[in-house]
């Protein structure tokens, strides 16, 4: 018998200095089976530093065509393509073919390091990449506020972002390895 998504429900509210967005934002979220809650807090983390009333969440880890969460225009085409954990070469290569703006957002400490070092050269020539790596403690300090129903509030300001819930308070400053141009994260 086939493993269900866990579904987690957020209440996740943005004042995102860097960008001026402010929103609420009601999210449904479904955890693969393979799924850590690292990974699935680190989505939610993505969706907050990129926050935008079209960008939603992709089917899933099992569904190869689609990102983890993306932001289409009006007509269909794919602006923003956002992929978290490390995702293969040839993988993004693709992705940057197919969007305007491909982000990926790395975790995991000396194991994210260690992919950064196999695949950056092979990217290098991206022009519209952009890859950034959440620090390993905070990855993990967000897996640990992981609630099936959750109340955040996340504020963004000069690059850093604090991730507020009842549990805890959490600061993640993420690190830019590679960007196309000067952008607010």
């Amino acid at each position: 018998m086939a493993l269900k998504a866990t579904i987690y429900k957020a209440e996740l509210q943005i004042s995102d200095m860097d960008r001026h967005y402010y929103a609420s934002h009601a999210l449904t979220l479904a955890q693969h089976p393979s799924e850590t809650t690292e990974r699935l807090m680190v989505r939610l983390l993505a969706f907050a530093l990129h926050a935008d009333e079209r960008l939603e969440f992709g089917r899933g880890l099992s569904t190869e065509d689609e990102p983890d969460l993306w932001r289409r225009s009006l007509t269909g085409e794919i602006e923003q393509w956002i992929e978290v954990g490390q995702p293969d070469e040839q993988r993004i290569r693709k992705a940057c073919g197919r969007a305007r703006q491909v982000i990926v957002i790395s975790y995991g400490g000396r194991g994210a390091d260690v992919w950064w070092d196999r695949v950056s050269a092979g990217l290098a020539r991206s022009k519209n990449l952009t890859v950034i790596d959440v620090p390993a403690a905070a990855a993990q300090a967000l897996g640990e506020i992981a609630d099936r129903n959750m109340e955040l509030q996340c504020l963004i300001q000069d690059g850093q972002t604090q991730v507020m819930s009842a549990k805890n308070t959490i600061t993640v400053e993420p690190v830019r390895r590679m960007a196309p141009t000067a952008q607010a994260y």
